[in-house]
């Protein structure tokens, strides 16, 4: 009997950790830092919500090569600060992508204190790496309106990622007038920091109007893309200063306990 059981056992594990194939896993992370108002992270949700029940996403959705992708959709701030709204979700049709959207357009929550774009990064492939899905393309989405501030070094948690055959795109997002906390060329910083892998790319938001469309762009490229190679070439800072947003957290601090 004991023997009979342990064949029972192996002749049953694969079929428990066999990972459903799909064109792309896409974790969708999506900056809450207490940067962001009240409004702007009620356009960054209804922008996600309606981009991914659009019919040219679910188009693209449909001219894949399973037709399927699977999708998580977390919100980050600080370090330890990631809070996943939707759990890996399997979408194929209009029905999966309109239960994804009922979710993300349910939770409004306050938002969070720091930047850690390093943790949310690292975050992501973790969760990647050990969920039920096995993409031809596995992509991390990655949005928000500042530079790291808070973890470990973004470009180093960029390069861990990318050394597993994750790709990084990034949306930043350069709306509204300029502080002493933001970064005028995040769009640059993004490019040399935080994104990288083949076919990789970087969709820059300059007016809040146009999120919602940069978002729909964005997830088609994302999705529509062919797969790629298993491990990316690892892409370098190019001379930026990729701990400019430490220096801008540091200086800020240190004037405010100055008063």
């Amino acid at each position: 009997m004991r023997a009979l059981a342990l064949v029972l056992t192996l002749l049953a594990a694969p079929f428990a950790t066999q990972a459903e194939e799909v064109d792309v896993e896409l974790f969708l992370a999506v900056d809450v830092s207490r940067s962001m108002t009240l409004d702007e992270l009620e356009i960054q949700r209804q922008g996600y919500a309606n981009a991914i029940t659009s019919p040219d996403v679910m188009d693209a959705i449909r001219r894949g090569l399973i037709g399927t992708i699977a999708v998580t959709y977390v919100e980050w701030a600080g370090e330890n600060s990631q809070k996943v709204i939707v759990p890996w979700t399997r979408v194929s049709t209009l029905e999966d992508a309109v239960g994804i959207a009922a979710i993300i357009t349910a939770d409004f929550e306050t938002p969070l204190r720091r930047t850690s774009i390093s943790a949310a990064l690292l975050y992501a492939r973790e969760s990647i790496e050990t969920n039920d899905f096995k993409g031809l393309r596995r992509v991390i989405d990655v949005s928000g309106d500042g530079p790291n501030n808070m973890g470990a070094p973004v470009h180093i948690a960029r390069d861990t990622v990318l050394a597993d055959g994750i790709i990084i795109n990034g949306l930043p997002i350069m709306a509204g007038a300029p502080d002493e906390w933001s970064l005028p060329d995040l769009d640059a910083y993004y490019s040399a920091c935080v994104t990288g892998g083949p076919g990789s790319f970087v969709l820059p938001v300059h007016d809040w109007a146009d999120f919602a469309g940069a978002v729909r762009r964005k997830l088609i490229l994302e999705i529509a893309a062919r797969p790629a190679p298993p491990r990316p070439r690892l892409i370098r800072a190019a001379g930026y200063n990729c701990y400019v947003g430490e220096a801008i957290w540091e200086q800020n601090t240190r004037r405010y306990w100055d008063y």
